[in-house]
Order: C-alpha cells, then structure tokens, then sequence
C-alpha cells in the first residue's frame, strides 16, 4: 500500500456571507456574452430571461 500524507481531522473556517456584486458581475459576464454569440444576439437572450424570471416567479 502507498504510504499518504495523514488527513486533517479539521477543516479550514469557510467565509460565510454574500460575494460582493463586482465579483457575482464578472462571474456572469462571460457567460453573458457567450450566450449572446450563440442565440443570435440581445433579443433572444432577453427574452429567455424574462421567460426564466416568470418561471421562477419574479
């Protein structure tokens, strides 16, 4: 058997709270502007997003 270096029994404290919005933007603008390039521009993907808000009940 391998020999492995012993787990922690700890784990390290995970942040709790909320990302700051800058960080939540830049997390989605490139799948933003992905999903322009693929349905063919801002009306499409404009209108999947209202469809998807109505879903979700906003």
């Amino acid at each position: 058997m391998a020999h492995t270096a012993p787990r922690r029994t700890t784990s390290a404290p995970r942040r709790t709270g909320r990302r700051h919005p800058m960080v939540a933007t830049l997390m989605a603008l490139p799948l933003a502007a992905l999903l322009l390039l693929v349905f063919d521009g801002w009306e499409t993907v404009a209108t999947q997003a209202s469809s998807v808000g109505v879903m979700l009940g906003r």
